[in-house]
């Protein structure tokens, strides 16, 4: 995806844990955060508690969404992912991604990745990796605009 692309539609879920959204609920009020994660990647599970704290700092003014996107045969496992997501407090809703459809929408090859949309659904910023929430920050901060 490239800056000011569309979100995507929320389509093609394995299935979801923690309720489920669509596009159209997204869009409108609040920016979005779509973070990508994997039950075995080491990355995500560090950057857990930080994209949890920002959840919580930011619940009244952002969305956050969590995509599982598996990297390999044993990620596929819906119950780890459930007690992965349980363990690390993932409280959001989770888009399992077991068929790469809105990983495939996204063009997304990384984890952990975040995606920042703008209220009216347009992407404003994308990082890939475990480090960075201080950058996450100041670009949610900007679309926020929150100086």
């Amino acid at each position: 995806m490239r800056i000011k692309d569309k979100m995507p539609e929320l389509e093609g879920a394995t299935t979801w844990l923690n309720g489920e959204v669509t596009k159209d609920e997204l869009i409108g009020e609040k920016p979005t955060l779509i973070h990508f994660w994997s039950v075995s990647c080491g990355l995500c599970k560090e950057a857990m508690p930080k994209v949890n704290a920002f959840r919580e700092d930011f619940k009244d003014q952002l969305n956050v969404v969590a995509v599982h996107m598996p990297r390999s045969e044993k990620d596929l496992d819906i119950e780890q992912i459930k007690t992965i997501a349980e363990e690390h407090d993932i409280t959001q809703p989770i888009f399992v991604d077991n068929e790469h459809k809105l990983t495939d929408a996204f063009e997304n090859q990384y984890v952990p990745a975040y995606y920042v949309f703008d209220a009216e659904g347009n992407l404003r910023h994308f990082q890939a990796g475990g480090d960075g929430m201080k950058l996450l920050t100041k670009r949610v901060n900007r679309v926020l605009g929150i100086k």
